[in-house]
């Protein structure tokens, strides 16, 4: 797997696109609406994305922003097969958020790992 993005919580994700944009010469790759989010790719010159997630209503952002504050929510890994990917992660025994990829922004399947299960750390894998 290959490095994809990191996900990051934010109350306003335009000042801080401008912030990385101007800090790591990072500009808007592409900007959508979904699943009750703002969402923003910045691309990085090494490959990747920062994706920013700003709440557009009450959901799974609004309500993590309201638990742990800004900063990062997940890291995404790319893969070419995502429900062989879920099938290893069931074999080491990981507990899965998404059994069965999901429709994820920018168009791609997406599956979540449970956090517990990765050593605190919200593991996203992603298909383009």
């Amino acid at each position: 797997m290959d490095f994809d993005h990191i996900g990051v919580a934010t109350r306003d994700a335009t000042d801080l696109a401008e912030l990385f944009d101007g800090l790591l010469d990072a500009p808007i790759a592409h900007e959508e609406t979904f699943d009750g989010m703002a969402v923003v790719f910045l691309k990085l010159d090494g490959g990747g994305y920062f994706e920013l997630l700003e709440p557009a209503e009450e959901g799974a952002i609004a309500d993590y922003l309201d638990r742990e504050g800004p900063g990062i929510h997940h890291v995404a890994l790319a893969t070419d097969d995502l429900p062989a990917a879920l099938d290893r992660a069931r074999e080491f025994g990981v507990d899965l958020i998404d059994h069965e990829p999901r429709p994820g922004a920018w168009g791609h399947d997406v599956a979540f790992l449970h956090p517990q299960s990765t050593g605190g750390v919200l593991v996203e894998f992603v298909e383009h």
